[in-house]
């Protein structure tokens, strides 16, 4: 009965500790929304200023054709709908500074200062090579590919001044961009978010080194595979247009090189280390 009891008392005491992360864990996250839902608030106030920004890809490759930007909404709907999706996207990129340094405060007592000092950097690191890759698909890749799609329309047949015969009798049907604005907006954040996320190959493989997940050789060893992957990524990411796929494939491949370096200087800085403490071992050949 003694040891049921002292059972009981262990299990009370080990509770404790998970009922405070969980209270810690909901604290953070109430922050964490109550920051998204007030810059959601704020973007829906400016929403057609961020829409003019977001539509610049799309009405300068317009323009260099002489021909007028515009979108439609296809529902009576639609526009009220692009406006919350404007707001949500918006929301997100200014709270996600708020809601990063939560994610650090929840996570950062159960760290060594030697861990702090090693997993801080990433933490940065990571929404700058986001905002990066985000940049470089919109100025970079998305112009390309507007241009692209948009080298398939066909106008009536321009006839002479002084011809005969009627426009009407032109053998050639308009094909002409009427857009749905929420179908390019749809495109335009897949294309951001994607190469976002492409640039966080640094990022993942250098924190995934600095734990000993990888190794420079090992990374090396599989340049072959990752050329194809890139390759495969390339194609499902961008039109099927052969000059942004030889930019992303360069960019992304650029970047898992730079990581392979990257990696490479952190385990000699670790053997420096090891060397220093008399811990490093040789490995015999």
């Amino acid at each position: 009965m003694a040891s049921k009891t002292q059972n009981d008392n262990e299990l009370d005491d080990s509770s404790a500790p998970l009922i405070e992360h969980l209270a810690e864990l909901r604290t953070r996250i109430i922050w964490s929304m109550i920051a998204f839902i007030t810059a959601m608030v704020l973007c829906y106030t400016v929403w057609n200023p961020i829409y003019n920004f977001l539509t610049q890809p799309i009405c300068h490759a317009l323009e260099t054709r002489g021909q007028e930007c515009g979108l439609i909404l296809l529902k009576l709907q639609e526009g009220f709908f692009v406006a919350i999706r404007i707001s949500l996207l918006g929301g997100f990129v200014l709270a996600f500074p708020i809601i990063a340094y939560q994610m650090w405060r929840f996570v950062a007592p159960g760290l060594y200062r030697s861990e702090k000092a090693a997993f801080l950097p990433f933490l940065v690191a990571s929404p700058v090579m986001f905002f990066i890759g985000a940049a470089f698909a919109f100025y970079i890749i998305l112009p390309m590919a507007y241009d692209f799609f948009l080298g398939f329309q066909q106008g009536p047949l321009q006839l002479p001044d002084d011809a005969t015969v009627p426009v009407a009798e032109s053998p050639l049907a308009a094909i002409v961009f009427q857009g749905s604005v929420d179908e390019y907006l749809s495109l335009t954040t897949k294309f951001i978010l994607a190469f976002g996320l492409s640039f966080q190959l640094p990022v993942l493989l250098t924190l995934m080194g600095r734990a000993g997940l990888v190794s420079a050789e090992g990374l090396g060893s599989v340049r072959r595979y990752a050329v194809v992957a890139i390759l495969v990524l390339a194609a499902i990411a961008t039109p099927p247009d052969v000059i942004s796929q030889v930019v992303l494939f360069t960019v992304v491949y650029g970047l898992y090189e730079v990581s392979i370096q990257l990696v490479r200087r952190i385990e000699k800085k670790r053997a420096a280390e090891l060397r220093a403490q008399g811990l490093w071992v040789e490995d015999d050949e």
